[in-house]
């Protein structure tokens, strides 16, 4: 799936940057990642404990990968329900589901330190 194919998808969400990342690509908005989307044109959005009910409703599951040990299971990241590939604007409802998500995400990482600088005499 191109660039330009995922905007047109996000298109009732809003605009949306889409950067390669690990033979797939990432969804952004305003430097927050929204999604993945595989090299299999799966896409995944952001999702958690507000959000994953949801998913599982739908009967949906978590973004999985394979490792040289076997598989590894991204649970901040669910596969999208099939029909939201044809609708652009109820996918725009999940992506802004997606997009909270993220943003509780942000605001709940500690914010680094800041050390005091040493005046010189």
């Amino acid at each position: 799936m191109d660039a330009d194919t995922i905007r047109e998808l996000f298109q009732d969400f809003g605009p949306v940057d889409v950067r390669r990342m690990f033979g797939g690509v990432g969804v952004f908005v305003a430097g927050l990642m929204i999604a993945i989307v595989t090299s299999e044109d799966v896409i995944y959005l952001k999702a958690d404990d507000a959000t994953v009910p949801g998913f599982r409703q739908e009967g949906l599951e978590p973004f999985t990968y394979a490792t040289k040990t076997g598989h590894h299971t991204l649970t901040s990241y669910w596969r999208i329900p099939d029909r939201l590939y044809d609708d652009t604007e109820e996918l725009g409802r999940w992506a802004r589901d997606a997009h909270a998500a993220a943003m509780r995400k942000a605001a709940a990482k500690p914010r680094p330190r800041r050390t005091k600088r040493k005046t010189k005499r």
